[in-house]
């Protein structure tokens, strides 16, 4: 799953609630601290809550409990333009 697919599972209007966590994506739709996707005030399904965990006061073994439902992809690097020396295999 891309980022951009993760949001739309922002657990608002009916939708799921996933939140990914390095790079394994948790649905939390059935918790009730996580009722319209948001959590205490502080975050919103539908993210990359890996550097927020960091802060949190609980342990990410809490997230953990909840069922994986996919992984989230990486995105693509960027690829570098070539110039005219890159078309002599000089970078």
């Amino acid at each position: 799953m891309e980022v951009s697919e993760l949001s739309k599972f922002d657990g608002r209007n009916g939708s799921k609630a996933y939140v990914a966590v390095n790079g394994k994506v948790y649905d939390v739709s059935e918790s009730e601290l996580w009722l319209n996707g948001e959590h205490q005030g502080q975050h919103q399904a539908g993210a990359d809550l890996t550097e927020e965990l960091g802060s949190a006061p609980h342990v990410r073994a809490v997230v953990e409990r909840f069922p994986v439902v996919d992984h989230l992809e990486e995105p693509e690097p960027e690829k570098k333009k070539k110039g005219l020396f890159g078309l002599f295999g000089k970078g």
